[in-house]
């Protein structure tokens, strides 16, 4: 992976930069999910289906480390959007 801007949007739904997620790492975060907490990315309307690819390569790349190490995130019900109808019981149409 090439040096990237700080300043390039990583997480789209949440625009969340390389910047943000560098910061995270150096204020302790050591994996998906200590980036989630402290910037939001991944917990857009894709769930981290777009970034989180991209966080985990900055993540091993900023702790020197391969990134197999890390584990995905886990993904978080609705996987897919749903309307309301849907949960109030109603038939999809």
């Amino acid at each position: 992976m090439s040096v990237l801007d700080d300043d390039l949007i990583i997480c789209r739904c949440e625009e969340i930069t390389v910047g943000e997620i560098k910061k995270a790492i150096r204020e302790g975060a050591r994996d998906i999910a200590g980036i989630r907490r402290r910037t939001r990315a991944g917990m857009g309307l894709c769930q981290g289906r777009t970034c989180e690819s991209l966080v985990l390569r900055i993540l091993a790349r900023e702790l020197d480390e391969e990134a197999g190490r890390f584990h995905p995130n886990t993904a978080r019900p609705p996987v897919l959007p749903v309307t309301f109808g849907v949960l109030a019981g109603e038939p999809d149409e």
